[in-house]
């Protein structure tokens, strides 16, 4: 049989998605936290590191060289490594760590704004594998095995109050909720309703202010905008999920007369400028750090704007 340490090829548990938080006696309600999933493989002297892609990540992130000191046995670990800005889980932090190269800059971030790993599932401990057990039963190997410290915590989760709990997360501007099924075994690699994710969201009504063309000329992403308290228009981003035929049709249309030959956002090139006079709603988790949407869907262009 195949020793999942040994062979460290584990691809994580996938998770569902709902757009409606809900109440459900069966399941746990955890953080959807904002970070990079990790497979963590923890022995006596020893960390590996592997993303979700299985890469080898552990030279990344020196601040957590020492978590194997909180395992009492070698284990399996599946969480988040997450950066914390002013209390909150700060995307863009971890993800600049993910993409650096240089050692020497590597150990400056790691001092300045060190990474957590947040275990939420244990799969194998001692020499045992465990993930055809219930996940209420993981949970509680994970509390016996494993404890706090070196940059290493635990994910905390509660029972049933799904609803409350999205609530609470949507004022602090979190990132979102998962439910897990108590009862529910782990999957490597697989998509499952075990696990669902529920993001917190929000619309905006903008202007569209160009788009992108395809290779046939017609219309792709659009570049969408709004005018700040000064009257100055300002990027948004772009989008071309959820942007239908209709939607399209509409926009190439327009821009038929309404073209403008200087770029509204001058990053942006290849673009078809266009007046921005007409709205559409779009749907995204939240800003970037430039102003930017994250994850975005447009819903559709206002009869009504």
């Amino acid at each position: 049989m195949i020793d999942l340490f040994e062979e460290k090829d584990i691809s994580p548990m996938l998770l569902g998605e709902e757009k409606q938080p809900f109440d459900d006696s069966d399941s746990i309600y955890e953080l959807k936290l904002d970070g990079i999933r990790c497979i963590a493989y923890l022995e006596k002297g020893k960390v590996t590191l592997r993303n979700k892609r299985n890469k080898d990540i552990t030279a990344l992130y020196p601040e957590l060289a020492d978590i194997h000191k909180c395992a009492k046995k070698r284990c399996i670990l599946d969480g988040e490594l997450v950066a914390f800005t002013g209390g909150k889980p700060d995307f863009y932090a971890v993800q600049r760590r993910s993409l650096m190269t240089d050692g020497f800059k590597i150990g400056i971030a790691s001092r300045q704004k060190p990474v957590q790993f947040v275990a939420y599932d244990i799969l194998y401990v001692g020499k045992e594998r465990i993930t055809d057990k219930p996940l209420l039963y993981r949970k509680e190997i994970l509390s016996q095995t494993v404890a706090e410290g070196y940059n290493l915590s635990l994910s905390r989760y509660i029972e049933g109050r799904g609803t409350d709990f999205f609530r609470l997360t949507k004022e602090q501007n979190l990132e979102g909720i998962v439910a897990k099924k108590k009862d529910g075994l782990y999957h490597i690699g697989r998509r499952t309703r075990d696990w669902i994710k529920i993001k917190v969201m929000q619309d905006e009504d903008l202007l569209i202010c160009g788009y992108q063309s395809d290779e046939e000329g017609n219309v792709k992403d659009l570049v969408l905008g709004y005018f700040d308290g000064n009257g100055k228009l300002k990027n948004r981003g772009k989008v071309y999920l959820g942007v239908s035929k209709e939607d399209k049709k509409v926009v190439q249309e327009f821009a038929v007369g309404n073209r403008v030959q200087r770029p509204w956002f001058p990053q942006y090139k290849n673009i078809v400028w266009i007046k921005p006079e007409l709205v559409g709603t779009a749907h995204f988790m939240h800003e970037t750090e430039s102003g930017t949407m994250r994850q975005p869907v447009f819903k559709g262009i206002r009869s009504d704007g």
